[in-house]
């Protein structure tokens, strides 16, 4: 008798097993950010901003080709790091995610591209901006923010049209981020006529500028560019006071962030500081933005840094393109992910090109007052 309960027991538990695995369909989505090192506060933001997204996907209970999709996010730490982005991005293949979203720096995220490229996973970085990262063929590589020669092209005619910048010096951190975007501003300072009276290098980790702003000083600048992150401009503006160098400073996406008045330790001068940031919504676009920051303030008690509604949006374009294509595998949803049209993001509308670009994507300036970060104006 009790064999024959053990063995009803084994086949209801087979049965109901059987059932969940019929209905329930797991799925995995990747990401990649730097949670640990100098800019962990702009990858805990970008992961916060993936797990936003899961979170609302499990409540809607979305189907994909008929079953309950169970999303679950493989949040991995590259700490900005080339050869740890590519760990992490093995890492992820072996977990056998159905996507990745990420990475965050363009110095890891074109590495790990090659590693899902190969496996086959599709990719959608919400930050990488060097235009190196979706012209290398892959068809897994898309971008949900305009490039550099987009951004730094744009900064670049700022500063000589509207800055009526006339002595233009640049520095970078030697990454593929910060280079790359300073490139792009220097050529299109050259394009509008203006020129480039200084270049100086730094790396994303020092703390001292003594040396190169001194240099920098020797030109009488008016206006200086930074390649580079927060956590470098920050320190970079202060030693810049300190030596009563008063030029506007300009850069990219990556110094743009809600932390650069308090890493400068308040020595920014108000409207000093000119940035751009990948993406922008204005008129009717911009009330799906605010709602979305007062939703991540209610859940995580803390700002918006930067790219968290682009992580959010990649997410959710990617999961909209396995319910479209009724398949959460890579081969069969990435052909549907490759023709998203139309998609309305927190962001904007979202739509890719053959390379994996974002179509007509837009950009943001922005200046700081009173320690705050303010809007100038939305340019495509």
């Amino acid at each position: 008798m009790q064999v024959k309960l053990n063995v009803l027991a084994t086949a209801a538990a087979l049965l109901i097993g059987g059932t969940a695995y019929a209905q329930d369909l797991v799925v995995k989505i990747g990401h990649v950010g730097p949670t640990s090192g100098a800019i962990a506060h702009l990858g805990k933001d970008n992961e916060n901003g993936a797990r936003m997204a899961i979170d609302e996907l499990n409540a809607k209970g979305v189907t994909i080709g008929g079953k309950k999709a169970k999303f679950e996010l493989l949040a991995e730490d590259d700490a900005a790091d080339p050869k740890q982005g590519t760990a992490v991005a093995n890492k992820l293949v072996d977990a056998k995610v159905n996507g990745v979203i990420g990475h965050l720096n363009s110095g890891t995220t074109i590495p790990a591209s090659k590693i899902y490229s190969d496996a086959g996973i599709p990719q959608i970085s919400p930050s990488a901006t060097n235009p190196a990262y979706t012209r290398q063929g892959f068809k897994t590589a898309f971008r949900v923010v305009a490039d550099d020669a987009h951004l730094g092209g744009t900064l670049g005619r700022y500063a000589t049209k509207e800055l009526k910048g006339k002595t233009i010096a640049v520095i970078d951190d030697r990454t593929a981020y910060g280079q790359g975007v300073a490139e792009e501003f220097a050529k299109a300072v050259t394009a509008s006529g203006g020129s480039v009276a200084e270049r100086q290098f730094t790396n994303d980790k020092a703390t001292d500028f003594t040396a190169i702003l001194t240099a920098v000083k020797a030109k009488k600048p008016d206006v200086i560019f930074f390649g580079g992150m927060d956590a470098v401009a920050g320190p970079m503006l202060r030693q810049m006071k300190q030596l009563g160098i008063n030029a506007k400073f300009m850069g990219g996406d990556g110094i743009c962030t809600a932390d650069l008045p308090k890493l400068s330790g308040g020595s920014m001068g108000d409207g000093q500081v000119v940035c751009a940031e990948a993406g922008g919504v204005e008129g009717e676009q911009k009330k799906g933005m605010d709602d979305f920051k007062a939703a991540y303030k209610k859940k995580f008690g803390i700002d918006v840094q930067i790219y968290a509604p682009y992580v959010y949006d990649a997410v959710n374009v990617m999961v909209a393109a396995m319910v479209k294509a009724g398949s959460a595998d890579p081969k069969v949803y990435l052909p549907v992910l490759a023709k998203t049209e139309g998609y309305k993001g927190v962001t904007g509308t979202i739509a890719f090109d053959e390379k994996g670009d974002i179509k007509n994507g837009a950009l943001t300036l922005y200046t700081y007052k009173g320690g705050n970060r303010e809007q100038i104006a939305v340019v495509r």
